[in-house]
C-alpha cells in the first residue's frame, strides 16, 4: 500500500515529459586508478532534466555469479549497505540522489573490478554508469648483494626483487661489465640478477638496483649497493729510509697491505736468522726495535700478511752503518766545498798570471815597436844628414872649378847670386 501511494504521489507531482537526463563528470575511459589501503571514490553524478526526479540510486559490483548489491539510497527511505560491504562503504554526499559517488574507506586489491551506478528516475526509468576500478600497490622491493672472491668463475653478483600492481620494472645502474637477467610472475613479482667475472679492481664499484612503477611519481626507487670483491693482501714494507746507523733509537718497520678484507694476521722473520733480541712484532703489522740499532741488525726482513682469502709477502734489505748518513754527508760536503774553493783559487791565480803575462807581452811588443820606430827614425835622419853632407861637398867642389873658368865679371855675378 505504501509503495502504491508513493507511486501515486510521484504521478501527481511529475507530469510526463519526453526528455532524459545524463551522467556528468565521468572519469576518462570510465576507469579509476587507486592505491591499496587508501580511500577510493567511484564517481557517479546523474544530472536529471527538468521535471525528472531521481528516486533511488544503487551500486553493484560485477562477480562471476552476477551483480553483487553494495549500497542503495532512496530519496525518502535513506541509505542501506548490504552484507560484507556494510561498514566499508558510504555515499560521498549527504544527498546521494544528487551526488551518487561511492566511497570505499580502505581499498583492497580484491576490490578491483567493474562497478555499476544504477539510477532509478521517474518518470523516465533507469540509467546505468559502469566504472572500472584498478587497484595499484606501492612496490615492495629488496636487494641481495653477494660477496665475491677474485679468481672465481663468472657468477651472480647481486639480485633485486620487487612486487607491485601493476608489475614494476627493474634495472641496474652501474659501470661494471656484466649481464642482467629478469624474470616475472603473474602475481606482479619480478626479479633481476646481475652476473660478472670478479676482479679486485671492481671492489667498491656502484651496483644499484632501480625500481620503476607508476606510483613512484618522483622517479625510480634506488637501492644503493657497492660490489664487494675479496682478494689476497698486496704487501709492502715501510719505515726504512736508508739512514739507519749504530745507536739510532725508536726504529720501526711497518707491513702495509691493501687486501680485502684487511689482513688481521702479520708474521715477521729475518732471512737466514732469527729476529734479533729486542725486536717486538705488533698485531697491526709493526716491527718495533726497542733498543738502539747495532751492526747485527742488518739483513733482509720479511713480512707475511694474511686475510681470509690468501697471503701477501714483502721484503726489505736493511743496512745499519757505523755513522749517520748526515755526518758522512757533512764531512763529504765540507771536503767538496774545500776542494771547490781550492780549485777556484787556482783558476783565479791562473787567470791573473795569464792576464799579467799578456799585459807584459803587449807592453814589450809596444816598446819594441817604438824602439824600432826610433831606430828607423834615427837611421833616416843619419842618412839624410849624410846625404846633405855629400851634397854640400859636391856643390863646393863644382863651385871652385867654375870660379877658375869664369871671367871676373861672371864671377862677381855668380857671387851676388
Amino acid at each position: 500500500m505504501t509503495s502504491w501511494l508513493r507511486g501515486l504521489s510521484l504521478c501527481l507531482l511529475v507530469p510526463w515529459i519526453s526528455v532524459t537526463g545524463e551522467f556528468v563528470k565521468r572519469p576518462p575511459n570510465d576507469s579509476i586508478y587507486s592505491l591499496a589501503e587508501k580511500e577510493t571514490v567511484l564517481p557517479c553524478r546523474f544530472q536529471p532534466e527538468e521535471m525528472q526526479l531521481v528516486v533511488q540510486v544503487t551500486w553493484y559490483r560485477e562477480t562471476p555469479e552476477g551483480w553483487d548489491q553494495i549500497i542503495t539510497a532512496h530519496h525518502i527511505d535513506g541509505q542501506t549497505a548490504f552484507g560484507a560491504w556494510s561498514g566499508r562503504v558510504r555515499f560521498n554526499s549527504s544527498i546521494p540522489t544528487e551526488d551518487s559517488s561511492l566511497v570505499l574507506f580502505s581499498t583492497d586489491v580484491s576490490d578491483e573490478g567493474r562497478y555499476t551506478c544504477h539510477v532509478n528516475s521517474y518518470p523516465l526509468g533507469n540509467f546505468d554508469q559502469i566504472v572500472t576500478l584498478m587497484v595499484w600497490t606501492i612496490p615492495i622491493s629488496s636487494l641481495d648483494p653477494v660477496i665475491l672472491v677474485e679468481g672465481q668463475s663468472y657468477r651472480q653478483a647481486a639480485s633485486c626483487r620487487s612486487l607491485a600492481r601493476p608489475a614494476p620494472q627493474l634495472s641496474w645502474d652501474t659501470e661494471l661489465h656484466g649481464q642482467s637477467m629478469n624474470r616475472s610472475w603473474a602475481n606482479g613479482a619480478i626479479t633481476t640478477h646481475f652476473s660478472l667475472h670478479p676482479l679486485r679492481k671492481m671492489n667498491g664499484k656502484k651496483l644499484d638496483c632501480l625500481v620503476w612503477h607508476p606510483t613512484l611519481t618522483a622517479g625510480p626507487r634506488r637501492h644503493q649497493n657497492k660490489l664487494v670483491v675479496h682478494f689476497p693482501p698486496d704487501s709492502e714494507v715501510s719505515g726504512y729510509n736508508g739512514d739507519w746507523y749504530v745507536g739510532r733509537e725508536h726504529a720501526a718497520l711497518t707491513c702495509v697491505s691493501g687486501g680485502n678484507p684487511k689482513p688481521q694476521q702479520f708474521t715477521w722473520a729475518r732471512h737466514g736468522k732469527a729476529l734479533p733480541a729486542g725486536l717486538i712484532p705488533h698485531p697491526n703489522g709493526t716491527l718495533e726495535f726497542r733498543r738502539p740499532l747495532s751492526l747485527s741488525d742488518s739483513g733482509t726482513y720479511q713480512c707475511v700478511a694474511k686475510n681470509e682469502v690468501g697471503v701477501g709477502t714483502a721484503e726489505v734489505e736493511i743496512f745499519v752503518s757505523e755513522f749517520p748518513e748526515r755526518q758522512i754527508m757533512s764531512e763529504t760536503t765540507t771536503m767538496v766545498v774545500v776542494g771547490v774553493i781550492a780549485v777556484g783559487l787556482l783558476l783565479l791565480m791562473l787567470v791573473i798570471i795569464i792576464t799579467v803575462t799578456c799585459h807584459h807581452k803587449k807592453k814589450n811588443k809596444k816598446l819594441k815597436r817604438e824602439l824600432t820606430e826610433k831606430k828607423e827614425e834615427i837611421s833616416t835622419l843619419s842618412w839624410q844628414a849624410s846625404l846633405r853632407r855629400i851634397n854640400s861637398v859636391s856643390t863646393d867642389a863644382r863651385g871652385a872649378v867654375m870660379n877658375y873658368s869664369l871671367s871676373p865679371r861672371q864671377h862677381r855675378t855668380n857671387t851676388m847670386t
